[in-house]
């Protein structure tokens, strides 16, 4: 079996057996998982090739692009505003962001956008990466978009609206871009977690390359509405991993995308999810149990607009327990996966808080993660 590094508690031992497997049994070139339960780290294993060009070994310190993943985050914060009394995710987003009303958008709350519901999952305007970079014109673009169907009537995946809709609410609560909160408001007071929107240039030479697995299915045409989410009407290449403002694009990663551009380790994610359920190290949980209890409540599952069941189910932000899809451990389960397979959740019943990153993107879904997150559960007894 592959031979990995870091460690596993003795009563976590099948949790680094599975890791082993995974190597064994599927495509895998580099990857990581760590495992909190009880805000005590109890797993930290990484292994393989952080990058296949150089050979350069995945090491304890490496970070990797986790795509939607990022979206837990930006739930995460959302979440800890309400709990403070800073947003109500109930209320019209107008509120605190007067000029997204326009064009019958007057009624949508930040739940519903959190919960794929606000008919806004891809924009009209056909904007340059410099212009999504810029953060404003994408703003911009959000206020003069109409609704695709009545705002809750029906959802579809906001991939990167999600993000910036979010984001902006948060920035005009806070002063803050969603990065930059997540970094002085979470991760920077947790010890400074490895988890980013917006990475940093010093840690340019911890970033794994990503490549393709084969046999992933081909986005549809320009012109279909999945293939518009997920590029942003083509200024973010997908998979085209090594193209300009691909994802193995230092630029990319140096912007703030926070429906889909996050950076992390799964360490990082692990720390940020255990932090939201129990706390870490005896340290006071992020976000309370009433607050985690808003975040389940089922908002969106089945068939959306574009008639897809995928058997995901979503809360407010977060994907829960979804046994056709991303089996967790039941209701109070809450995450978010990535287009790699990267996968990350917390749930305050178990005590648990779980990071799972990697470099060979199979797919949403893949059993990577599943098949860990199964280990760690019959480890918990």
């Amino acid at each position: 079996m592959q031979q990995y590094e870091g460690w596993a508690d003795e009563r976590f031992g099948p949790v680094a057996d599975e890791f082993a497997r995974n190597f064994a049994e599927f495509p895998e070139l580099g990857a990581a998982v760590t495992v909190y339960s009880g805000g005590r780290k109890v797993v930290e294993l990484w292994g393989g090739t952080a990058d296949e060009r150089t050979g350069r070994a995945w090491t304890r310190d490496t970070v990797v692009p986790v795509f939607s993943v990022a979206k837990g985050a930006v739930s995460i914060a959302a979440h800890l505003l309400a709990q403070r009394g800073r947003l109500d995710l109930d209320a019209p987003i107008a509120r605190y962001w007067p000029e997204f009303a326009r064009n019958g958008k007057q009624d949508i709350t930040t739940r519903m956008v959190l919960g794929h519901r606000a008919g806004v999952p891809a924009l009209d305007a056909v904007l340059p990466f410099e212009e999504i970079a810029a953060w404003a014109p994408v703003v911009r673009a959000i206020e003069e978009q109409p609704p695709l169907w009545e705002p809750g009537t029906t959802y579809e995946y906001h991939g990167h609206v999600l993000g910036f809709a979010v984001g902006e609410v948060i920035r005009r609560i806070t002063g803050l871009t969603p990065g930059s909160f997540l970094r002085e408001e979470i991760a920077g007071p947790l010890g400074g977690l490895p988890v980013w929107i917006g990475l940093p240039q010093e840690q340019l030479p911890h970033l794994a390359r990503l490549v393709e697995a084969d046999g992933r299915r081909p986005m549809p045409g320009p012109e279909h509405l999945l293939t518009r989410i997920v590029t942003m009407n083509g200024a973010l290449v997908f998979p085209g991993l090594d193209a300009p403002h691909g994802w193995n694009d230092p630029a990319l990663h140096a912007i703030e995308l926070p429906g889909a551009g996050a950076v992390a380790s799964a360490t990082g994610l692990a720390a940020l999810y255990a932090a939201a359920v129990t706390g870490l190290d005896g340290g006071e949980r992020l976000l309370s149990h009433d607050t985690v209890t808003d975040a389940v409540r089922e908002v969106s599952s089945g068939a959306g607009f574009l008639g897809f069941d995928m058997g995901a189910r979503w809360g407010s932000g977060v994907l829960l327990d979804s046994p056709a899809f991303r089996p967790l451990y039941g209701p109070r389960s809450f995450g978010n996966d990535g287009a790699g397979g990267q996968f990350a959740f917390g749930d305050d019943e178990f005590g648990i808080g779980f990071g799972y990153v990697a470099n060979r993107m199979i797919g949403h879904g893949d059993a990577r993660a599943t098949r860990l997150i199964q280990a760690v559960r019959g480890c918990l007894g």
